[in-house]
């Protein structure tokens, strides 16, 4: 064993031991881990999203659906509600497919990093995630804040993403046998509190002293290559009420924001403008603009207000939302912000 190496491991428990953050999904330092499918549930919810952000959806979801077998037996849709606001709804397709194909197992995850990776939806990470964490089995886990730490332990100068093969074999040569979940917390710990994207507080550090790039500068870690600037994208969004009720679709179940309820729209992608005319001939007026930012493009989305009285003719997958309970209705973000403009305009007329 790398003596280098077991320093940096004894360092980073016993600053974990000390200052290992209290979060709903976790247990102390040094005692038995928690229940697999807590830490499953959580590692998908934080993947791209804040701590603070995830907290309130994680209670939620443990107080609606205390087991996996729970979980397995929702609709489709009570749990794409329940995801509204997070983002990358894909998660949520995943997490119902992987509650199911666990149920199917009768409750019990697989204990093995390996065998996690068969179950639908999980990827490297969140495998090897939850088999540290909640089996203490042996894993190497790399999320942004571990991939961060690396990177600036080693002062690895390669620019992201073609660095992540060497930032991953430097992280296998960390990986402990003993406490391999807290470990895996104790990275992330660090890069989440203390080696931070900007301003890290390397004072404070306990790997100070073993990491080459507090010696040259830890901001200049990990290098990123120059960002692309991002597509931007042209639609609509139709808004059409009816006896104080608005009418709501149900999205496909692949492709963005899938299986989701939403405003009707013209048709936007990722890849293309709206070209769709609206779902009803008659009278529409302009509405005003939401601005919104995929992970691959930036979006420009008019809204169009119906003022006709003929809704007759609506077809597809579609609901008259009560107007009043329209928070409840879980729409995503982007239609979110449309709805409120919608609201807001309605609620002073003439503006």
């Amino acid at each position: 064993m790398d003596a280098s190496a077991e320093t940096i491991r004894s360092a980073l428990l016993d600053w974990y031991d000390c200052h290992a953050r209290s979060l709903p999904w976790r247990s102390p330092p040094g005692t038995p881990p928690p229940e697999p499918y807590r830490v499953w549930l959580s590692e998908v919810m934080l993947q791209q999203t804040t701590t603070t952000a995830v907290v309130p959806y994680y209670a939620k979801f443990l107080a609606t659906w205390p087991t996996v077998e729970a979980l397995a037996a929702a609709e489709d849709g009570e749990v794409m509600t329940a995801w509204a606001g997070l983002g990358y709804y894909a998660r949520a397709r995943n997490l119902l497919a992987c509650a199911r194909a666990v149920a199917a197992r009768g409750g019990i995850f697989p204990a093995t990093e390996l065998e996690l990776r068969e179950l639908p939806g999980l990827g490297a990470y969140t495998a090897a995630a939850v088999a540290a964490i909640a089996f203490d089995e042996p894993a190497t886990v790399i999320d942004a804040n571990v991939e961060r730490v690396i990177a600036r332990l080693h002062a690895i100068d390669e620019p992201l993403p073609g660095a992540r093969k060497t930032i991953r074999a430097r992280a296998e040569e960390l990986s402990p046998d003993k406490r391999p979940g807290d470990f895996a917390q104790a990275m992330m710990d660090l890069g989440a509190t203390i080696c931070t994207a900007r301003n890290p507080r390397c004072l404070l550090c306990p790997l100070g002293q073993s990491c080459a790039g507090h010696r040259v500068g830890a901001e200049c870690f990990p290098v990123k290559a120059p960002r692309q600037a991002k597509p931007q994208r042209k639609g609509r969004a139709f808004w059409i009420v009816r006896d104080e009720a608005v009418w709501l679709v149900t999205r496909p179940s692949k492709g963005m924001l899938g299986g989701m309820r939403a405003l009707p729209d013209d048709g936007w992608n990722a890849r293309a403008d709206g070209d769709r005319v609206a779902p009803i001939e008659g009278k529409w007026q302009a509405g005003g603009m939401v601005r919104h930012g995929f992970t691959h493009f930036d979006l420009d989305l008019q809204l169009m207000l119906y003022s006709g009285s003929d809704c007759s003719r609506l077809d597809g997958d579609g609901v008259w939302w009560p107007l009043a309970r329209i928070e409840d209705a879980g729409l995503p973000t982007l239609f979110a912000k449309a709805a409120r403009l919608a609201l807001a305009q309605a609620a002073t007329p003439g503006e």
